[in-house]
């Protein structure tokens, strides 16, 4: 079983979870650990390249935690967005239903 769930609907992709709670958390400590561990390459490169290290980890996770729902809603809004174009070329071209 997977820590991050995998398999959406797009109404629930739309709802709060604790993916995006953990993106926010993951986003934020791998930018902090790449700007110091960056910083740290230069004084101490072993630290450096650890806490760097420790970065990217951040923000693999980050993206396993909310790629997924963010696939879910966006192929949701392309079918939406694409019956709006229909509809609205329909009622430019004076079309009936």
């Amino acid at each position: 079983m997977s820590f991050f769930r995998r398999q959406w609907t797009a109404h629930e992709a739309d709802e709060w979870t604790k993916e995006d709670f953990w993106a926010c958390v993951f986003s934020s400590l791998s930018y902090i650990l790449m700007m110091i561990g960056l910083a740290l390459l230069f004084l101490l490169p072993v630290w450096g390249l650890i806490i760097f290290a420790a970065g990217l980890l951040c923000v693999w996770l980050m993206y396993r935690a909310i790629d997924p729902k963010l696939k879910t809603v966006s192929a949701d809004y392309e079918v939406k967005q694409k019956a709006y174009l229909k509809e609205l070329d329909r009622i430019m071209k004076w079309e009936d239903k």
